[in-house]
């Protein structure tokens, strides 16, 4: 027990990563649909490339959705909308239409009972016969209208189908009461006010049931058949070499269907499960194998392997939800994204393998794999290239447009090689491409949410960090404007040398404009930011000199920290002077204190070393440019010599051990500083005679 423990704790780093791996594994299969993947695999308008496919079981040929839409549409015309007779509303309105007469007529006529009961019951009776045909609800009158002119009425429990024209319009209504009372009535009929109080007392006693209407609707839905035909067992379906004509496919189609749910209904679903683990796990640890060989870096680092992960199950999150729910919204999955994503924070190799890895564990979950595939790695590749830089927002909608011009362009081809012509295309599907593009520009807006909470950086705020108005590097420039210079003048240095031999150019010059930002704090104990004859290390002794000088490091990353910077940009702070001694008060306290026992931390920086070729270049260029500034009558051969002892010290010392640098290339930065050292000092070089 006691080994096992050892052995965990000397390889807990590479257990996490094997860790992280199983995990991501167990959360795709999780999300993959548990039935069995169709082994043919078919396009319609191409020759069916497998033996003669011959029938195992009976099996149901399922309508195209273009037919049950068809189908849908006929049933709803033949929908008989049901309406009710509204009795309570019918009796409470003639109630309050007696009460109101009453009170009328008497503030009008008085009490004159035999007028009075006449035209009362002549009022009732016109007004029982209009309600009795029904007057039907003015906003019920769309709903009908798309519908057939028959309608069922109930009343009092008893349903029965009738006319449309058969019932009122609260118009017709008025319609009806206007000539009843002004042609047909006697002369006892006090007309204009019979007509005036019957007119504002119509009920529009006729409303739609919604429910019923609903369920009536469903059922004529139910009652439309899912399948036309059958395919017989034993039956060939299709011949091998036959053309697949848009019967065949149907038919493939439905076979297909059929075998996946009868995958699932037989209780399949942990072979289907154990096969995805299979093939899902052989695809990821492909790429992890390539982290550990190609991309060490990255391999070391567990946040990067989280991110990737992260989006890759984001997408198949994504990808099997829509395929579960509906599947027609398939291509506005914006895919190019991850691509996308890994390109702006890694490389373009890198983001080429995760996007093909991905594709094709969704290319399990789309239905018509094949052309999903051939689409989506396009457009991805299309947008990685499309990416040569991102200094400019303006970038990301050029990368839309060719990822739409790319889905677009490879469906029309595809399309056409079915052999169906322009017919084939459906122009439906260019509307979710474009909705796809624009979707994609939200990879922009991914970037500022991944590069705080992952700790990255792009270039987009290398770019943003290096710009010399940025409040801390202004407040460098006014509180310690010769550590200003120094710092612009080492980026150039830096940022030169690592365009030589290769590397991340901006994230140098970003490192290089705030590696020295600890010096605001105590400005004027550094030289390059004293006044000639004015040296406050005069009063103190080299110990606390020294311990001034280093501290500038320390209190340069406390500063970063509180402005938030990157982690990438605080570790050429914490690096630029990796372990090295203040040697100037280091000497001179050994030739004043001869005989005392020197402690050398109190004369060190605490470090680490340089552990990457962009710190190892700046701790260069930083050490060159300072020194040079030690130069009297600079000329070639001083120049040379400096920048030659100084890298090679450095070598010495083994402060540039950890860093994934060349001699080859150290020789290389060498060359490139002495050769901008002489620009900046305008030395001329020497010509042989």
């Amino acid at each position: 027990m006691k080994k096992l423990f050892n052995l965990i704790k000397e390889h807990y780093i590479t257990i996490y990563k094997f860790f992280l791996l199983i995990i991501t594994i167990s959360l795709i299969v999780f999300l993959y649909p548990k039935v069995g993947q169709f082994k043919y695999d078919y396009q319609q308008g191409k020759p069916w490339m497998y033996s003669d496919l011959i029938a195992p079981y009976d099996i149901p040929v399922y309508k195209t959705e273009e037919v049950l839409e068809k189908e849908r549409r006929e049933a709803r015309k033949k929908l008989k909308p049901f309406f009710r007779f509204n009795t309570e509303m019918t009796a409470k309105s003639k109630k309050q239409f007696v009460s109101r007469f009453q009170k009328q007529w008497e503030n009008r006529f008085g009490r004159n009972a035999e007028f009075y009961k006449k035209n009362l019951d002549y009022s009732l009776n016109l007004l029982d016969s209009l309600t009795d045909i029904g007057i039907i609800r003015i906003a019920d009158l769309p709903v009908i209208n798309l519908h057939s002119g028959e309608i069922v009425l109930v009343k009092d429990q008893n349903a029965r189908e009738t006319e449309l024209s058969s019932l009122l319009t609260i118009r017709e209504a008025d319609s009806v009461l206007e000539h009843a009372v002004y042609e047909r009535s006697g002369s006892e009929i006090k007309k204009d006010f019979v007509y005036a109080q019957l007119q504002s007392s119509l009920p529009q006693n006729i409303e739609i049931d919604e429910e019923k209407t609903a369920e009536a609707r469903q059922q004529l839905l139910d009652n439309i058949s899912l399948t036309r035909g059958m395919i017989q067992k034993g039956e060939r379906i299709i011949a091998r070499g036959e053309v697949v004509n848009p019967l065949k496919y149907q038919q493939l189609r439905s076979f297909e269907r059929d075998y996946q749910e009868r995958t699932r209904s037989l209780g399949n679903s942990r072979l289907v499960t154990t096969g995805q683990a299979i093939v899902i796990s052989v695809l990821m640890l492909v790429l992890f194998l390539f982290y550990y060989f190609f991309r060490q870096s990255l391999f070391e680092e567990n946040k990067k392997i989280i991110f990737i992960f992260f989006i890759m199950l984001l997408m198949v999150l994504l990808t099997s939800l829509i395929v579960k729910y509906n599947p027609d919204y398939l291509y506005v999955i914006p895919i190019s994204i991850l691509p996308l994503l890994i390109r702006v924070f890694f490389d373009a190799r890198l983001a080429i393998v995760i996007h093909l890895i991905s594709v094709l564990l969704l290319g399990f979950l789309a239905p018509e794999s094949f052309n999903f595939v051939i689409l989506n790695v396009v457009a991805g590749m299309v947008a990685i290239m499309s990416i040569v830089n991102i200094h400019r927002r303006a970038q990301f909608f050029i990368t839309s447009m060719w990822v739409f011009l790319s889905y677009a362009v490879v469906y029309t081809g595809i399309s056409l090689m079915q052999g169906e012509g322009l017919q084939s295309i459906d122009y439906y599907r260019y509307g979710m491409f474009a909705s796809n593009a624009i979707l994609t520009l939200f990879a922009y807006p991914l970037i500022y949410v991944f590069e705080r909470t992952f700790g990255m950086v792009t270039d987009v705020t290398l770019l943003e960090l290096s710009d010399t108005n940025s409040p801390l590097l202004r407040k460098l420039l006014t509180k310690a404007p010769g550590t200003f210079q120094h710092s612009i003048q080492v980026a150039n240095l830096a940022e030169e040398s690592i365009r030589e031999i290769g590397g991340n150019a901006l994230l140098v010059r970003a490192g290089a404009l705030y590696h020295d930002i600890g010096k605001m704090d105590m400005p004027m104990y550094f030289i390059e930011n004293q006044q000639p004859g004015v040296n406050p290390h005069d009063e103190l002794t080299y110990e606390e000199s020294a311990k001034i000088i280093v501290s500038h490091v320390i209190k340069g990353v406390e500063m970063a920290k509180k402005q938030r910077l990157p982690e990438s940009i605080i570790d050429f702070i914490r690096t630029h002077h990796g372990t090295r001694r203040a040697d100037y008060f280091y000497i001179k306290h050994k030739q004043e204190n001869p005989d005392d026992q020197v402690d050398e931390k109190t004369f060190s920086y605490h470090g680490p070393i340089p552990f990457s070729k962009e710190t190892a270049v700046l701790m260069m260029a930083d050490s060159t440019e300072a020194a040079s500034r030690s130069l009297t009558a600079p000329d070639e051969n001083k120049i040379n010599s400096l920048v030659d002892n100084i890298v090679d010290k450095l070598l010495s010392e083994g402060q540039l051990n950890n860093a994934d640098i060349t001699l080859k290339d150290i020789r290389t930065v060498k060359k490139v500083i002495k050769r901008q050292l002489m620009n900046i000092y305008h030395v001329r070089i020497a010509y042989p005679e």
